[in-house]
């Protein structure tokens, strides 16, 4: 019979640091170190521009951002970012039972967009909650092109901005701008109100973001329908649990 934590056989002893997990609990999230790459932030950056530019027009979505489906198939840059360990530390705290992949998809903030309306990504109990989001810095953040702002602590509100009486909560609320340098990961319960600032500069503001459900939700891709082949042949047992497809030596789906 397989493990009660399949997870835990493949992905060992994946921790937060102390104050981290801190933070993630009572703010509803930190800024973290992403993964690393030989080529450094300068391989993530060309592959994410080479990614953009090949998509199929069916993944892409242009407005004042630049949106394209999916970043699990597009090259193996990505790979280490959904099997992180510290991001899936952060699923194990915030999840709180087993967890996949729902999505992931680039996201490149063009100059002049404007400040994105104060949102929560799912509401309290509802099909995928709760739910943990990443965002992966592939250019820096910084008050100027675009940061995401969080408003600390209001994940705990069990409402979102919209809700009847929420108005002045956002008033007496703090709101925190999630700043850091190319490669740094924002991971965050994403039941906290949050929301882009403007991007006032001349620069595009590129990132890689996803979601984790609990296993029992809901995704928004299918991966076992999606998957390519190329992906299969350069991805791990970890990769495959996550992405709900089958594991080598479970003899099922787990």
């Amino acid at each position: 019979m397989p493990h009660a934590d399949p997870l835990q056989d493949l992905s060992g002893d994946a921790e937060l640091p102390p104050d981290a997990a801190q933070l993630l609990a009572n703010q509803g999230f930190v800024v973290l170190p992403g993964p690393g790459l030989i080529g450094g932030i300068e391989q993530v950056q060309a592959a994410y521009d080479t990614a953009v530019a090949t998509a199929d027009v069916a993944d892409v979505r242009i407005a004042t951002s630049t949106r394209v489906t999916d970043f699990v198939n597009r090259s193996m840059e990505f790979d280490d970012l959904y099997v992180y360990p510290p991001l899936l530390a952060a699923c194990r705290l915030i999840i709180g039972r087993p967890f996949k992949l729902s999505n992931t998809c680039a996201r490149t903030l063009n100059p002049g967009a404007p400040a994105q309306k104060l949102h929560i990504d799912v509401a309290y109990k509802a099909n995928g909650w709760p739910l943990v989001g990443y965002i992966w810095m592939i250019d820096a953040f910084d008050s100027e092109n675009g940061a995401t702002r969080f408003v600390p602590g209001s994940h705990l509100l069990r409402n979102g901005p919209d809700d009847r009486g929420s108005e002045m909560a956002i008033d007496s609320l703090q709101t925190t701008l999630a700043c850091g340098p190319a490669g740094s990961l924002i991971v965050f319960n994403a039941s906290v109100w949050h929301g882009h600032v403007a991007n006032c500069s001349t620069r595009q503001r590129r990132s890689v973001q996803g979601h984790f459900v609990p296993r029992d939700a809901t995704p928004v891709i299918d991966y076992r329908a999606r998957v390519q082949p190329e992906t299969l042949r350069r991805i791990g047992s970890l990769a495959r649990y996550l992405l709900d497809l089958p594991v080598a030596g479970q003899g099922r789906w787990i």
